[in-house]
């Protein structure tokens, strides 16, 4: 079974026990996280595919440790104006262990209590329309030819 699941606005393919790399979330270690926006599930040849998100879908994990991806070396230049700026990145990320993939019913709540009937209200009156600029005699003239 696996699922692809959108995390911070980027799709990750996911599996039971796998460990993935996403985007820095806001989450100490061992903490549970919950994933809802599921767009593919593969149940063993049965697909179900989200439009856009599969309803009652879900993938729970829990945070391995957080870090920074190796750095990338930004560099500018702008030839013959005696411009270069050497920059190094390093994007930081959370490595979470996928726990398990559920599909499943919606939970159902307790039945709501019967609420009061809405009390009537008069209907309100329309409110009279603006009377249109009356005419100049320039503007009369101007009609007329």
């Amino acid at each position: 079974m696996y699922a692809i699941v959108e995390i911070s606005g980027k799709q990750f393919k996911v599996a039971k026990s796998d460990f993935v790399k996403v985007p820095l979330q806001n989450a100490a270690v061992k903490d549970k996280l919950q994933f809802n926006n599921v767009m593919l599930v593969d149940d063993e040849g049965k697909v179900s595919i989200g439009t856009p998100f599969v309803k009652n879908a879900e993938v729970s994990a829990h945070v391995v440790e957080h870090g920074r991806d190796r750095k990338i070396i930004v560099f500018k230049k702008k030839r013959r104006k005696d411009y270069k700026v050497k920059r190094g990145h390093r994007q930081g990320y959370t490595q979470i262990k996928i726990d398990e993939i559920t599909v499943g019913k919606p939970k159902v709540a307790a039945a709501p209590k019967k609420a009061a009937a809405p009390k009537a209200t008069a209907p309100k009156k329309a409110a009279p329309k603006a009377a249109a600029p009356k005419k100049t005699e320039v503007a009369k003239k101007t009609e007329k030819e």
